[in-house]
């Protein structure tokens, strides 16, 4: 199936995961992606665990989809310069002002590709005085705060267990790639696109900063809970631990019914959602006794024919296995892969009826496709193998 960015060409130039998330994607929506990376080590990426068969798996996600090939920046401008004149797009993740110190910033560039994009992520952006300190997934979640709203209000500062900066980095980029695309469609101009991992970490806890830009409370640690609604949150059953939300109207009445205690439909204390979240502490005793008498399954099977959002707390292998995300919403698709074998790979979330997008092809080889990408530019033999022998490729 045809891509819905099929005639689009980027230059990848990302390491390890935010701006290879961002490649992947694009080459899911049918974009020719060209991994380009250091000629004999490659990316970092390349020595990441989980590892099989000695090659690395971290790799193999964030790559997929990609041709690849490599190149020295520094022995090899004039070469990289003939692959822009052939792209629409390029992105990296290097911190702000390396390419310009190689002479191949976004303003030298567009010189000879007028058209091109320019996609960049790093730490903190491309303005302002932190612009040039190194930035990471953990350090975007701490500068932004996310860190502090994460875990139980006795407890320290936690990191959320994925990467989740790193990726939401990786989606901006692909939105403001798309944004782009169009504008150059009616314009004929490209653009620099500037993402801050940190700037996307404030977006994604937008609705806690709120509190604070509304009434100067600063939101902490609130574990499980909602901060502006009960009740929600997690709650201990018999056999585990759930999350449900009952704070709406219609189903703190229903859940009121389902607890055998109607009665608190006209408790003074929750009669409105303010004040529940006023009186939480006590509502929360009052739901996980009645949580902690059931299993999970009973309650989900209680609960959710009334409408209710609720749900077990997954590991990952129960969320693989359940049909719902690796069947019906194909999340972990199987292809052939020349080094893993049938191997699962995570999939895009997005879901297209014209044009879906899909894994088209393993993560490269280093270099696997240099002799096809360089002879495409016209370059003869001789000068492939005289590059290969300088190691500019």
């Amino acid at each position: 199936m045809a891509g819905a960015l099929e005639g689009i060409r980027v230059l990848d130039l990302g390491r390890v995961l935010a701006a290879p998330s961002a490649g992947a994607l694009l080459g899911d929506m049918g974009a020719d992606v060209i991994k380009i990376e250091q000629p004999v080590k490659g990316d970092d990426s390349r020595n990441f665990a989980p590892m099989k068969n000695g090659v690395s798996g971290y790799y193999k996600n964030f790559n997929r989809s990609k041709r690849g090939i490599t190149l020295d920046l520094k022995k090899g401008k004039d070469v990289f310069l003939d692959l822009v004149k052939t792209a629409d797009v390029i992105i990296e993740n290097f911190r702000p002002g390396t390419m310009d110190k190689l002479g191949l910033g976004f303003e030298e560039l567009r010189k000879v590709n007028p058209g091109i994009i320019y996609g960049s992520i790093s730490g903190f952006g491309a303005t302002g005085p932190y612009k040039y300190r190194a930035g990471y997934d953990t350090m975007s979640q701490a500068w932004a705060g996310v860190m502090s709203i994460t875990g139980w209000p006795d407890s320290d500062p936690v990191r959320c267990g994925a990467s989740f900066g790193d990726v939401v980095g990786g989606l901006n980029l692909v939105i403001g790639v798309l944004a782009a695309l169009r504008h150059r469609d009616r314009t004929g101009e490209g653009q620099f696109i500037d993402i801050s991992l940190v700037d996307g970490c404030i977006t994604c806890e937008a609705s806690m900063m709120q509190v604070y830009l509304t009434n100067g409370t600063v939101p902490t640690k609130n574990g499980n809970c909602y901060t502006s609604s009960a009740p929600g949150g997690g709650y201990h059953t018999k056999d585990g631990y759930m999350v449900i939300n009952g704070s709406a109207p219609k189903f703190w009445g229903m859940l009121c019914s389902e607890m055998g205690m109607p009665e608190l439909k006209d408790d003074e204390r929750f009669a409105t959602n303010p004040l529940r979240v006023a009186h939480r502490a006590e509502l929360d005793k009052i739901v996980e006794a009645w949580t902690t008498s059931l299993t999970t399954a009973e309650i989900m099977d209680r609960l959710l024919p009334l409408g209710f959002a609720c749900a077990p707390i997954y590991t990952l292998d129960q969320v693989v296995a359940d049909e719902q995300f690796s069947v019906y919403r194909n999340m972990f698709p199987e292809i052939d892969d020349p080094d893993h074998g049938r191997t699962r790979f995570t999939n895009s979330a997005i879901k297209m009826s014209g044009t879906m997008p899909e894994i088209r092809k393993p993560a490269p080889h280093l270099g696997e496709d240099n002799d096809d990408i360089y002879r495409s530019l016209g370059y003869s033999d001789e000068k492939i193998e005289q590059l290969k022998a300088d190691l500019v490729i």
